[in-house]
């Protein structure tokens, strides 16, 4: 199993002829004070599995700051991975799930960590930080 790709972004969609868009990817947030809360963005990810991977498997994504006492967000759920022969492309998974409202109590790198068949594989780290009033662009 291989994490192909995690991004937090504007947007994203899968097209009819299996390319993932992601729209806006970003790494960074500024706020005018903490805690902050993003009120909208887009988790993005892909998961390419094992020849031998088929059936139902659990994931866990979650993205936790430094020292917190529980990650800014958690999305748990499950996938279908159907059977591949020799020569078929491998089996891949695309979750693309809007996230309202995440709270981020205060400034510094939030590590994001996707946890797939029992395995922990960190994805992207996003940054926040403090601006005057008026001047965050998150």
């Amino acid at each position: 199993m291989q994490l192909l790709m995690a991004s937090l972004c504007e947007d994203a969609a899968l097209r009819p002829d299996g390319k993932l868009d992601v729209h806006g990817a970003f790494y960074d947030l500024a706020a005018p004070g903490f805690p902050a809360k993003q009120d909208q963005m887009v988790l993005a990810l892909a998961v390419e599995w094992d020849r031998g991977d088929e059936g139902q498997y659990q994931f866990r994504v979650e993205l936790q700051g430094e020292g917190a006492d529980r990650p800014s967000f958690t999305v748990e759920g499950h996938t279908e991975v159907s059977r591949r022969d020799a020569g078929d492309r491998p089996a891949r998974t695309y979750l693309i799930m809007p996230l309202t409202d995440i709270i981020f109590p205060r400034a510094g790198a939030y590590r994001m960590s996707v946890r797939l068949k029992g395995q922990d594989t960190p994805g992207p780290t996003l940054h926040l930080w403090e601006v005057p009033e008026g001047a965050a662009s998150a």
